[in-house]
């Protein structure tokens, strides 16, 4: 990835992790990495996990490749989970306790310096992978 592309990336989990708080999200970890995969924001609200997938692109390039949230494909989203899964055993999480992936799709207008925020709450669906 191009250091271009990973500060645009950076920007957008800055700005979601901002929106978070804002909704009363406690935000645990930013950038989990494990061999198996990464997750961009983990954190918590009302007693439920939540792991963040953050997409974000700039308006021009929604034209040519679609909404941020439509590159969170099938194999993104087995990785997503299996990376969650990891997570959860790493951090001995109670069988009981409620988790869930998001997504949260960010679309900057760069000229304008504003952003169009589509929080997806438990956007992928487990028994379909």
């Amino acid at each position: 990835m191009t250091t271009s592309k990973r500060k645009f990336g950076d920007k957008g989990e800055e700005i979601a992790c901002r929106f978070l708080k804002s909704d009363g999200y406690k935000i645990l970890l930013t950038n989990y990495q494990k061999q198996i995969g990464e997750i961009d924001i983990i954190a918590k609200k009302n007693n439920s996990l939540h792991f963040i997938e953050v997409k974000t692109r700039s308006i021009k390039s929604t034209e040519k490749y679609g909404l941020p949230q439509e590159a969170v494909n099938f194999y993104k989203r087995k990785k997503l989970i299996r990376t969650a899964l990891f997570y959860l055993s790493e951090n001995n999480f109670i069988k009981d306790e409620l988790w869930q992936i998001d997504v949260i799709s960010i679309i900057l207008d760069k000229e304008h310096n504003k952003a169009k925020i589509n929080h997806i709450k438990n956007a992928v669906n487990y028994d379909n992978l």
